[in-house]
């Protein structure tokens, strides 16, 4: 099963990539993870949406080609950040890529509230009229990591929390029944 992941910090160390990779390693063999490159994404602009840079035409392919997509996000400012939301606006013009697409979103954070705040506000975007994804649904599969530098491993950087490791493999079991069910 192919799934795009976005991680919406460029930093190459955040808990979210670190996130990302812990998932590529855990899940290998069971899904092909691929990390799209929203970092080379120039900002939208509604005067090239038509015609966009090849970047974003790959990007959009990608998103296209994918069974579902992952997005794991960071909080900023009680919200998602910008870069996340540049790629999102690209997305949601034209091609319109993630309209019945499958989308899982997850987040790490050293506070306490586990990007609640940022994974309310990507629901939101998602179900705009440009967007429309089918997102897993609310309810016991919102995968919220707070007190994520408890829960990762300092030295390789992978989660190593057992307690939040068996809860994401239950989420994650879930998103591929419902790719498997919405496809």
């Amino acid at each position: 099963m192919n799934i795009v992941t976005l991680v919406g910090s460029l930093r190459k160390e955040s808990l979210n990539m670190q996130l990302f990779k812990t998932m590529e390693e855990r899940y290998q063999g069971k899904l092909n993870l691929t990390l799209a490159d929203i970092a080379s994404l120039p900002f939208f602009d509604q005067d090239e949406e038509n015609i966009p840079p090849q970047v974003v035409k790959e990007f959009k392919e990608a998103i296209s080609k994918a069974d579902g997509v992952m997005i794991i996000t960071p909080e900023y400012n009680w919200s998602v950040p910008g870069v996340l939301k540049n790629a999102l606006d690209w997305a949601s013009r034209v091609d319109k890529v993630f309209v019945g697409k499958p989308v899982m979103a997850l987040g790490a954070t050293p506070g306490m509230l586990g990007t609640v705040r940022a994974q309310m506000h990507l629901r939101e975007i998602l179900s705009s009229p440009g967007i429309q994804a089918k997102i897993l649904p609310p309810g016991g599969n919102e995968v919220l990591v707070g007190m994520a530098t408890q829960k990762f491993d300092q030295q390789s950087g992978r989660l190593i929390d057992e307690g939040t490791l068996s809860f994401l493999d239950s989420k994650v079991e879930a998103f591929v029944d419902f790719i498997k069910k919405e496809n």
